[in-house]
């Protein structure tokens, strides 16, 4: 393993790859739950075994409900995890780079792309970034807090396409199921995307917008600018395919435990003692209870941002084919 500080400069020797290609696509993962994380693993095991290569910068240590928080003046420790890398990829199979970073998911997306995989990875060029597979729900309002969806959202802001991804329980952590359905719609989404991710560190800021005659071609564009990204969501036993859907209503009641008091003080734990999704159709809440793996479009920038999505197109985005994924990720 190579261990480094990240500064502002950092300096590290390039590690050779050596004589494997790439035919496919490379793609970023990352994740909040940690570089050691089962969900990451399964990930990378069933993408790398279907022939993309991966380069992998994820938080040192489990990260859950960060949101968008960042290390702000501290030095965060770098290490490339060749002992996972070894573990995980096939012996023939694409380059499969790990780094962890001792810091909080968005702080992974931006070193990563910010200069960090150029430096210590600069084969891998990676065309989207997938964010997961995380232990537990990341529905309706979820999105706001999970360190899963920032990342990806924060990949995103940098002009890398980007898709969030869950297993939405916790009475379980066979990740089989959400991992095939993460890889059936990372295979629609490279299907549409160039080979490299093109508005890279956005180079004309906001000035680049999405471009097109209709409205599937402005919503690719948008994905493929990183304006738009995808959030998935797999049940806890999936029965009922793929539901391209909107965000639902999720409430959470006495989130607040104050069991544990003392004589001098109060200590409180935030955890919901009940949670109550709303029973609205053609929402993320609604599928998933129903056993469909949902897909949720989501606007990187708040909407009223040069680069916010609007509803009309958000709308659009949300619209599904017969088998259930986004319209605009079909051939």
């Amino acid at each position: 393993m190579v261990n480094q500080t990240i500064r502002l400069n950092p300096s590290i020797d390039v590690l050779p790859v050596g004589g494997r290609t790439m035919s496919r696509p490379c793609l970023f993962l990352t994740n909040d739950d940690g570089i050691e994380a089962p969900g990451l693993h399964a990930l990378i095991r069933g993408l790398h075994q279907s022939g993309f290569p991966i380069v992998v910068m994820a938080p040192a240590d489990e990260q859950s409900a960060s949101g968008m928080r960042l290390s702000l003046r501290h030095d965060l420790k770098f290490v490339e995890r060749t002992d996972l890398a070894t573990d995980l990829g096939s012996s023939d199979g694409p380059p499969l780079r790990m780094f962890s970073l001792d810091g909080t998911p968005c702080d992974c997306a931006i070193v990563a792309i910010d200069g960090g995989l150029a430096h210590w990875a600069p084969e891998m060029k990676p065309a989207l970034c997938v964010s997961g597979v995380n232990q537990g729900p990341n529905l309706s309002v979820d999105v706001m807090h999970s360190g899963t969806v920032s990342a990806a959202r924060e990949a995103g802001l940098y002009g890398m396409p980007a898709i969030a991804t869950s297993l939405s329980t916790y009475k379980h952590s066979d990740f089989e199921s959400s991992v095939e359905a993460t890889i059936e719609v990372v295979e629609a989404a490279i299907r549409i995307l160039p080979q490299e991710a093109t508005n890279l560190l956005r180079p004309n800021g906001s000035r680049t917008q999405p471009k097109g005659e209709d409205e599937r071609e402005l919503i690719i564009d948008s994905f493929r600018n990183g304006d738009l990204m995808l959030n998935i969501n797999a049940p806890e036993t999936w029965t009922n395919g793929f539901r391209t859907v909107s965000l639902g209503s999720r409430w959470y009641h006495n989130a607040i435990d104050m069991s544990n008091t003392e004589n001098h003080g109060v200590a409180y734990k935030v955890g919901a003692a009940r949670i109550e999704d709303e029973d609205i159709p053609d929402t993320d809440c609604n599928a998933v209870n129903d056993g469909a793996v949902a897909i949720t479009p989501l606007s990187c920038w708040p909407v009223n941002h040069p680069l916010g999505i609007s509803q009309r197109l958000l709308t659009a985005a949300t619209t599904p084919t017969t088998n259930g994924l986004p319209f605009w990720l079909e051939e």
